[in-house]
C-alpha cells in the first residue's frame, strides 16, 4: 500500500511541475501584457513598472524567479489590485469558494448515492423514474439557467432566501449550495444506478446471497463496496472543480469567491493572479485524484497493482 501511495505522490509531482511549466509560458505566449491596456505612457514610466514586476528580464530568468516563488508559496504580487499579493487574493477568497463547495459536495454525494440507490432496486417503478427525471434536469439544464430562476422563485417571488451576496448564515447558502450541487446529483445518481445494477449481478454477490446471508447485510456490506469505485474515482476532479469555485455561481450569486478573482484577473490581463488560481485547482485537483486512488485501492485491493 506504501509502494502504491508513494508512486501516486511522484506521478503528481511531475504532473504539477509539468502544469507549472505550462502555465507560465502559455500565459506569456497570450497577446498582449498586464499593462497593454493602460493608457498610453511615456517609455520611461513603462521601463519602471516593467523592472517593478521583473518583466524587463530575460524569460528564462522569469521561469527561474516564478518556480522559485512557487516552491515557497509565494506567487508574487498582483498587478492589477495594488498592494494586494496572490496569495492575499487567493486566501481571502478560498473560505467562501470551500464552504460552498463543501456543502455542495456533501448534498450531491447523499442525494446522489440515494437516488441511484433507489432507482437501481426499483428499476422501471415510480421511484426509478423520478430519479432519472433528476438526473436529466441536472445534466440537460445548465446552472446559469437553473440559477436565475432558483432566485426568481425563491427569493424574488416568495421572499423565501436571499437572491445573492454573503451575509455569513446559513440562507445565504441554500441557492448556491443546491445550483451548484444538482448537476453532481444527477452524475451521481446515474452512475451510482448503473454500478448498482451491474453489481447485483456479480457471482460474489449471488454467492453471498446463496449463503443465506440477509439482503441487507448483503447489500450494504458486498454490493454497495464494489458499487461505488465509479463514484469515489468521479468524486476526486469534481470535488476539486466544486471546491475551487464555480465561476458561473459565484457570479450569478455574487459570492466573493475565488471563481469571480479569475474572472476579473482574465479580463485585466492580471496574469500571476490567473496563474496563481490556475495551479491551485490544478494542485487540488491532483491531491483529490490521488485521496480517490488511496480509496479505492483500500475497498479494491486490487487496484494497488495498477500503474
Amino acid at each position: 500500500m506504501l509502494r502504491f501511495v508513494g508512486r501516486r505522490l511522484w506521478y503528481g509531482a511531475w504532473t504539477l511541475a509539468a502544469l507549472v511549466t505550462l502555465t507560465f509560458f502559455v500565459m506569456r505566449l497570450a497577446p498582449g501584457g498586464p499593462f497593454s491596456r493602460n493608457r498610453k505612457i511615456s517609455p520611461e514610466v513603462q521601463a519602471n513598472i516593467e523592472a517593478a514586476f521583473h518583466l524587463d528580464e530575460p524569460l528564462w530568468q522569469q521561469f527561474a524567479r516564478f518556480v522559485w516563488g512557487v516552491l515557497r508559496l509565494d506567487l508574487g504580487p498582483s498587478t492589477r489590485h495594488r498592494d494586494y499579493s496572490v496569495n492575499d487574493l487567493i486566501a481571502s477568497g478560498l473560505p467562501y469558494s470551500l464552504t460552498i463547495g463543501f456543502w455542495a459536495i456533501v448534498v450531491a454525494s447523499l442525494v446522489g448515492v440515494a437516488l441511484g440507490i433507489a432507482g437501481a432496486l426499483r428499476r422501471n417503478g415510480m421511484t426509478d423514474y423520478v430519479a432519472g427525471t433528476v438526473g436529466v434536469v441536472g445534466i440537460a439544464i445548465p446552472i446559469f439557467v437553473i440559477g436565475p430562476v432558483m432566485q426568481v422563485i425563491f427569493g424574488l417571488r416568495l421572499g423565501w432566501l436571499p437572491i445573492g451576496g454573503w451575509d455569513g448564515t446559513w440562507r445565504s447558502l441554500v441557492l448556491p449550495v443546491v445550483v451548484l450541487a444538482l448537476p453532481n446529483i444527477a452524475y451521481i445518481s446515474r452512475l451510482t444506478r448503473a454500478s448498482m445494477i451491474e453489481t447485483l449481478r456479480e457471482n460474489y454477490v449471488r454467492t453471498a446471497r446463496a449463503k443465506g446471508i440477509g439482503w441487507r447485510r448483503t447489500l450494504w456490506r458486498h454490493t454497495l463496496t464494489g458499487a461505488l469505485l465509479p463514484v469515489i474515482a468521479y468524486l476526486g476532479p469534481a470535488t476539486a472543480a466544486i471546491i475551487t469555485g464555480s465561476i458561473l455561481i459565484e457570479t450569478i450569486f455574487a459570492v466573493p469567491g475565488i471563481g469571480r478573482h479569475f474572472v476579473d484577473a482574465a479580463l485585466n490581463r492580471d496574469y500571476p493572479l490567473v496563474m496563481g488560481i490556475t495551479l491551485l485547482y490544478g494542485g487540488m485537483l491532483i491531491l483529490f485524484n490521488i485521496a480517490t486512488d488511496v480509496v479505492r485501492a483500500i475497498l479494491d485491493p486490487r487496484i494497488r497493482n495498477e500503474r
